[in-house]
């Protein structure tokens, strides 16, 4: 479920030895499943385990993962990164925003799931995000844009050239095409 790096393994062994015996890791999301969602790692002592956590054993120590953030955590990782500017711990979490979907999901599902993990935090570092509003009987996602995407002068090559193409390779037979219903208007909230 979480693959926490050799190097990151090493960095909480070091923190957890400072910590009294039996403190383990927990690994958590706070308000998994939506575009608040946010991920976190603190000291779990003995008393804070729950007897629904799940408990993953690494090399010296183990992390706990609380009930509710389990399927949100799939494929999560844990790095520990040294560079010019410093050290630091990083967690990705591509499911948090939004529970990994099977492949037998409905069309509406995967593709949703897509955008929320893939596609809207690219958009998000220019303010911007898309909605699913709907898949036509054609195969057409119909799609509105908000946030800065809104009123954007690039907003036609975004959704073709960068939209569409990834949904299209992604989803071959199944999706035709992708459109835009958003009536744009440019305003301070338009990425420049």
């Amino acid at each position: 479920m979480i693959t926490i790096s050799d190097a990151a393994q090493a960095h909480f062994v070091t923190l957890l030895a400072d910590q009294p015996e039996g403190t383990h890791i927990r690994v958590f999301v706070i308000s998994p499943g939506t575009a608040t969602a946010e991920c976190g790692v603190s000291y779990c002592p003995p008393d804070a385990v729950e007897a629904d956590d799940t408990e993953l054993e690494f090399t010296g120590f183990n992390a706990m993962v609380d009930e509710k953030s389990v399927p949100f955590l799939e494929d999560a990782t844990i790095d520990f990164v040294t560079d010019q500017l410093g050290s630091q711990l990083t967690l990705k979490a591509p499911n948090a925003k939004m529970r990994k979907v099977n492949s037998d999901a409905s069309l509406n599902e995967r593709i949703e799931y897509v955008i929320q993990s893939e596609i809207n935090p690219q958009l998000a570092s220019h303010g911007g995000n898309i909605m699913l509003m709907e898949v036509s009987e054609e195969g057409v996602a119909i799609l509105q844009f908000g946030g800065g995407c809104n009123g954007c002068s690039m907003v036609d090559v975004t959704l073709k050239d960068g939209i569409e193409k990834q949904l299209l390779e992604m989803f071959p037979g199944e999706l035709t095409g992708v459109k835009d219903i958003t009536e744009h208007q440019a305003g301070e909230h338009s990425y420049q």
